[in-house]
């Protein structure tokens, strides 16, 4: 380790020692996800150095700083620290990042999950339990079930006492809405804690005037997709969650929504790179090598199939070597343009902005992009080929083909994702490497077909 390194890792295992200090003297001001970025980057430097730092902080700062580290870091921890002080951190973790928690050290040991997971009492247990056993997509495994409720016969005032009671205590935090309830638990509306101070502390909440109240909630099962359009589109900052029958059951916040939000941006821009997200955050070499090549040999079969295009006209392209150098302009044209049609059509599917009857409108739209496009480079790429080789019908042949591929990059960018998605498959994972394959093919077989008709 050089001179320079050593010294940033002292300067760090100290920074990250006084705030232990400083948490438990309560006067730590400093971010739990600053804390976690210190921590990470103290593992890269000296691992041995960040396993002692990780034993000695305090189960509640873990609890919180351990929400903010990647998976495959909250995985490891099995290996550093003992059961007994892995499930005092996740017993101190709000219940939607404790079973996240939980979910993530299964998949690598269950005994060890099962003996956390059994560490909790009764009630926590059945919470956990029922939080793991939603699916990725539902509303509900993105829930916790910490927040803040009344029933409408309680007075105004001994809620906010409550509410001041259960803040001391650390049961609950970022609390923004108070959830009001009928003395069957159902749902009925929220009502803003800014709004709630300035009503007269003796009513009961029966007295708040049905207009202050607001009804945004989602099911349980909800599509969590949803939920991220429901809150971004209301400006919402944490959404209640009710079962089937009606009954409060928990919260999304607007922290976990971004985190969705993110991870679906995320997965996308990978997938569209035929890149895992998932394999990507692994440190395992292997792992995300076998991932990238899996996309690179279905990219090789395709490339192959744009080859045997190419030599259907060998004889053609030996007659004119000029075809040669013109081909990759048709393909590169084409891939760039159905690669935007691509990015945009399958980033408005993301956002719900095309259902129904807006797919026949997108498709017709990127059509005349398309057509014009094709009309404006034909015209360009054709005056450029004849000043090149002096051959006026070879201008014409390149000018006949920008347009067609351009117009089947338009109408396929827009057609793949759509018929991608009908059928059930994420649009953003295989759509670049069929559009790819048709954009090469229509564009060769194109160009090639109208040379060998025209010069030949």
């Amino acid at each position: 380790m050089g001179e320079e390194v050593l010294n940033e890792t002292q300067e760090l295992n100290k920074v990250i020692l006084n705030e232990i200090k400083e948490y438990k003297n309560d006067t730590c001001q400093i971010h739990p996800y600053d804390i976690s970025e210190q921590l990470l980057e103290l593992r890269d430097l000296d691992f041995e150095l960040y396993s002692k730092i990780v034993k000695k902080i305090p189960s509640e700062l873990f609890a919180e700083v351990l929400s903010e580290m990647p998976e495959h870091i909250q995985e490891e921890l099995s290996e550093l620290l003992s059961i007994k002080k892995i499930a005092n951190i996740a017993s101190m973790m709000d219940t939607d990042d404790a079973a996240d928690f939980i979910q993530i050290l299964s998949e690598d040991n269950e005994d060890i999950a099962q003996e956390i997971l059994e560490s909790f009492d009764d009630e926590d247990k059945e919470i956990i339990e029922q939080l793991i056993a939603y699916e990725d997509y539902e509303a509900g495994s993105y829930m916790q079930t910490e927040l803040f409720s009344a029933t409408l016969d309680e007075h105004i005032g001994t809620a906010i006492k409550r509410l001041k009671d259960l803040k001391e205590s650390g049961e609950i935090d970022n609390i923004f809405h108070c959830y009001i309830m009928d003395k069957e638990g159902k749902f009925l509306g929220s009502v803003g804690l800014e709004e709630l101070i300035i009503f007269d502390h003796e009513l009961t909440f029966d007295h708040i005037p049905s207009d202050k109240l607001k009804n945004y909630s989602t099911n349980h099962k909800e599509d969590v997709q949803d939920v991220v359009n429901m809150v971004t589109n209301y400006n919402l900052t944490a959404i209640p969650v009710i079962d089937d029958t009606n009954k409060l059951i928990g919260r999304i916040t607007s922290d976990d929504i971004y985190d969705i939000i993110e991870e679906s941006a995320t997965e996308q821009i990978y997938n569209m790179a035929g890149v895992n997200d998932e394999a990507e955050e692994q440190e395992d070499l292997y792992t995300i090598g076998k991932s990238r090549a899996f996309w690179l040999g279905i990219n090789l079969i395709t490339a192959i199939l744009a080859s045997v295009v190419i030599g259907f006209f060998d004889t053609t392209i030996q007659s004119i070597v000029a075809l040669a150098v013109l081909m990759p302009i048709v393909a590169s044209m084409g891939g760039n343009a159905g690669t935007q049609t691509l990015t945009v059509t399958v980033r408005q599917m993301a956002l719900g902005e095309i259902e129904g009857s807006d797919a026949k409108r997108t498709i017709y739209k990127e059509i005349i992009l398309s057509l014009v496009n094709g009309l404006i480079f034909a015209f360009v790429i054709g005056v450029i080929s004849y000043l090149w080789f002096s051959i006026p019908l070879l201008g014409i042949v390149i000018a006949l083909s920008m347009i067609v591929n351009l117009l089947s990059a338009g109408f396929f960018g827009a057609v793949i994702p759509l018929v991608l998605q009908k059928a059930d498959i994420d649009p953003a994972i295989g759509s670049t490497v069929l559009l790819t394959t048709v954009t090469d093919i229509v564009g060769f077989f194109s160009f090639l077909g109208l040379a060998t008709l025209i010069l030949l």
